[in-house]
């Protein structure tokens, strides 16, 4: 890996295979866009202006680098501030899937269909995918859990429902981090 002002670069065969969008992607947020984004935790709504002002930057710096976090991929959509309780789907859980691998892009593409399926993950050790699922019961978690059991590729699935969230998604912390 290798490190250079505001952009890191992962090693490849062919580092300069790149396209410009991964170049974008790959750079790292500076104490700017950080501060540009704890602003926006507090008062998601804030004009630009009203933002630029308080953080005493130029309206069109403000503007510039909201859109090229947007356009790299930095900023999760904003649907994913939604709870999915505020949904209907109060039940959550963790689904480790076991897979025949050399269906790994039909599982990941019939996973994808399931609007339950929040995130999917390709961990470490003996689990192929670990699946973040809402439902909206449990009996509705059964029937979500058997929906990916049934996706191609998918030999075994085992279903860790969470009975509350003790501490939730955030990032505040590592904003202020440096």
């Amino acid at each position: 890996m290798v490190q250079l002002p505001g952009i890191l670069l992962i090693t490849l065969t062919n580092p300069w295979a790149l396209t410009r969008r991964e170049m974008i992607r790959l750079q790292q947020l500076d104490a700017s866009d950080k501060r540009i984004l704890r602003a926006l935790d507090e008062d998601p709504r804030v004009p630009i202006m009203v933002l630029a002002q308080r953080l005493g930057l130029a309206r069109g710096t403000v503007q510039s680098r909201l859109e090229r976090m947007a356009a790299s991929g930095a900023l999760r959509p904003n649907s994913s501030r939604v709870l999915p309780s505020a949904l209907g789907r109060g039940v959550a859980a963790a689904v480790s899937a076991e897979l025949d691998q050399s269906h790994l892009n039909e599982a990941i593409a019939a996973l994808r269909e399931i609007p339950e399926v929040l995130e999917c993950h390709a961990p470490a050790g003996d689990t192929d995918l670990l699946i973040r699922v809402v439902a909206t019961s449990p009996d509705d978690l059964y029937r979500v859990s058997e929906e990916i059991r049934l996706c191609p590729g998918i030999v075994r699935t085992s279903t860790s429902m969470f009975l509350r969230e003790v501490i939730p998604y955030r990032t505040t912390g590592l904003l202020a981090a440096d």
